[in-house]
């Protein structure tokens, strides 16, 4: 079966290694055809049972079809959300989609601009619900209706300290852009703002590395290790 780009970029997203075996060679992604009896489950593929499974998804994964994966997920799915500006077309955005997919966020929300990088996602979009907000009035809208805390990340004088901080289990964090931050309008509606402690030099740190850490302080407080 002849795979589509995205299907491509999903492949060469899963990083071929080095075989060990052989000196200068990669080792191929994903796994080959299926052998043996075929499953009767129709969770799985019939084109990717036959001409292999090179996707970048985990190994429970392998020979099922794309909508199967994302039910699962869907049956799954943690109760935080994250939101990120995108008002002058933010380079971040894939990387927090990536890292939403590994973290399985309920949502990704993006304001201002429609238009992202997508290269960043490695193809996780295609597992990832995204949501458009042209302004932060719709935005917040939305997570009045939806009944869930808004939290911002960022470095204010009042912010609290993530480490510290209960995050609740509905709630959508949200990060500025690169470089200005949360926009005034995100930070007076926030129920807070929280910020990631820092020891170095540097006044910030990258909005995707800290996307990243607020996910993970979510995971480490409301999900169980697997």
């Amino acid at each position: 079966m002849d795979q589509t780009s995205s299907e491509n970029d999903e492949a060469a997203g899963a990083g071929a290694r080095p075989n060990p075996d052989i000196e200068g060679a990669e080792r191929e992604v994903g796994v080959g055809p299926w052998e043996g009896p075929w499953p009767e489950d129709d969770r799985f593929d019939p084109e990717f049972l036959r001409h292999g499974d090179r996707r970048n998804v985990i190994d429970p994964y392998r020979y099922w079809s794309h909508e199967a994966i994302v039910a699962d997920l869907d049956a799954k799915r943690h109760g935080f959300h994250v939101a990120i500006e995108n008002w002058q077309h933010d380079f971040n955005i894939g990387t927090v989609v990536r890292t939403a997919n590994a973290f399985l966020a309920q949502e990704v929300h993006i304001i201002g601009k429609k238009r992202w990088n997508r290269r960043g996602a490695m193809v996780t979009d295609k597992y990832q619900h995204i949501r458009h907000h042209a302004t932060v009035d719709e935005f917040l809208a939305w997570a009045n209706t939806a009944g869930v805390v808004v939290l911002g990340i960022d470095l204010f004088p009042d912010s609290v300290p993530l480490e510290t901080y209960p995050l609740p289990e509905r709630c959508v964090l949200v990060f500025g852009q690169e470089g200005p931050g949360l926009s005034d309008p995100i930070r007076r509606a926030a129920h807070a703002t929280l910020s990631i402690a820092q020891f170095g030099s540097t006044r910030s740190i990258n909005a995707g590395v800290a996307a990243g850490i607020a996910m993970h302080s979510w995971v480490r407080q409301h999900a169980a290790p697997r």
